[in-house]
């Protein structure tokens, strides 16, 4: 920035084991965003590697980024980040035009993979015709239906009322539990540090700790009908 030199990461090292939930803690401006562009192909480091199921991103052109972001990782939004335009059936099967898929088949794939996560009956509505939580499941349907690797969730329940908070994280679980995806999400919101295996503080651009959740001993209750954690 100018004359100044600013280190957002800070020899970060770290591994993630496939099938894993992982969720990435820290205050604002502690890296959590860089890390994330790192895992996702969208920014390069000045120094060190990244290694993706396989792939050294430093070491893939342009075009290979693109084609290893759309096909080996999922990307889930606060904002959800949906095209108003388009019904939530064409949302969905852009991605899997992008990738090279017919229209036809595209939009076969779409609706599919909109049923698994509860929308079926939902093909034909404009985001701003269905509610947050519905929306977000939108942007989940879309970041699965070309069948990732690993999903990227940025904040995916910081625009979610409660209770929809905890279908989105419940529906998270499940994509791992039933379809072996990695997730890795960075997040403010403690109840999904409970349903994750792996938790990591970020700080000042390192790595200040690794917990397990067990390790954490979060515990979930409720104070007048609201869910509360501890640790």
């Amino acid at each position: 920035m100018g004359s100044e030199e600013v280190h957002a990461l800070r020899g970060i090292s770290l591994d993630i084991n496939r099938g894993d939930y992982v969720s990435i803690i820290g205050p604002s401006g502690s890296g959590k965003s860089t890390f994330f562009n790192m895992i996702g192909g969208l920014d390069k480091p000045t120094a060190g590697e990244v290694i993706v199921d396989g792939y050294r991103l430093a070491d893939l052109r342009s075009s290979q980024l693109a084609w290893f972001r759309c096909r080996r990782i999922g990307f889930i939004f606060q904002a959800f980040n949906l095209i108003n335009t388009m019904t939530a059936l064409e949302n969905v099967a852009i991605a899997r035009i992008f990738a090279g898929e017919s229209p036809a088949n595209a939009r076969r794939d779409a609706a599919a993979t909109l049923e698994s996560v509860g929308l079926g009956h939902r093909l034909d509505h404009l985001p701003t015709q269905v509610s947050g939580g519905q929306q977000q499941r939108i942007a989940i349907a879309r970041a699965l239906v070309n069948k990732p690797a690993i999903i990227l969730a940025d904040e995916p329940t910081g625009n979610l009322d409660l209770n929809t908070g905890e279908e989105i994280i419940s529906l998270l679980g499940e994509m791992q539990r039933n379809l072996g995806i990695t997730i890795i999400t960075a997040t403010h919101d403690m109840k999904m540090l409970s349903a994750s295996d792996v938790v990591v503080t970020i700080r000042g651009g390192e790595i200040n700790k690794i917990a397990t959740k067990d390790e954490l001993n979060i515990t979930v209750g409720s104070i007048d009908g609201e869910t509360v954690m501890t640790d």
